[in-house]
């Protein structure tokens, strides 16, 4: 499979695909493909991995498209403004939810429990998340423009929450109170942050939905 990424700040994955190969998406997300490309809708496996899609923001269903009688193209748009991630999902991947855009049929996607409540209660990324591992590429819906840092044993950063896109399956999440209360309350920042934890890579997107909701709220008109 071989792929390009097209378009700002609406942009479009192109994959061309060999005949036999297959590319997977929720229900919905094909863009445009040529007539070769056999769509087969699934439940990709076991009742628990559909269960586990649910939760971490997808559909039960998955569609798998496949070039038959020779090579093929599939597109998937994004549905935010942002970027598209490209990540080799071989190391395991957790993502956002509904992160999800397309992968190779290698690519196995699960459930990812935050394993510390506070994190899960206040970390802006909520308990569950998506994990990705196995052969092949991942493709994700980045909100905004995306920065990666990779970070060494014990190295730390503090985001404000939404910010976290991705990260390596090796990094800790955790949260930490903003010192003083003229901070809190005045600060604009909240009172909590996300810390992350290396050892692996942090992918931060610059814009997140949430943000954009709350920075446009106050401009649309109220029924009377």
């Amino acid at each position: 499979m071989q792929y390009e990424i097209k378009g700002a700040p609406l942009p479009v994955l192109i994959c061309n695909v060999a005949d036999g190969e297959s590319m997977i998406t929720d229900k919905g997300g094909m863009s445009w493909m040529t007539p070769n490309m056999e769509m087969s809708t699934n439940a990709g496996g076991s009742f628990g991995k559909a269960m586990s899609r649910m939760f971490s923001g997808e559909s039960i269903f998955q569609n798998v498209y496949t070039a038959r009688g020779g090579p093929g193209q599939i597109a998937f748009a994004s549905s935010f403004p942002g970027d598209i991630l490209a990540i080799d999902a071989s190391s395991g991947i957790v993502a956002q939810k509904s992160a999800f855009l397309a992968s190779e049929a290698t690519v196995q996607m699960s459930i990812h429990f935050q394993r510390k409540l506070g994190a899960g209660f206040f970390g802006g990324e909520g308990f569950i998340m998506q994990k990705f591992e196995g052969t092949g590429t991942v493709f994700l819906e980045i909100d905004g423009s995306v920065i990666c840092y990779t970070l060494q044993p014990g190295q730390s950063m503090l985001l404000d929450t939404g910010h976290l896109a991705a990260m390596d399956a090796s990094v800790q999440v955790d949260i930490e109170t903003v010192k003083g209360i003229g901070n809190k309350l005045f600060g604009g920042e909240g009172f909590f942050n996300t810390r992350v934890t290396g050892p692996g890579r942090v992918w931060l997107q610059s814009m997140p939905a949430s943000a954009v909701a709350s920075a446009i709220s106050p401009f649309i008109p109220t029924g009377n």
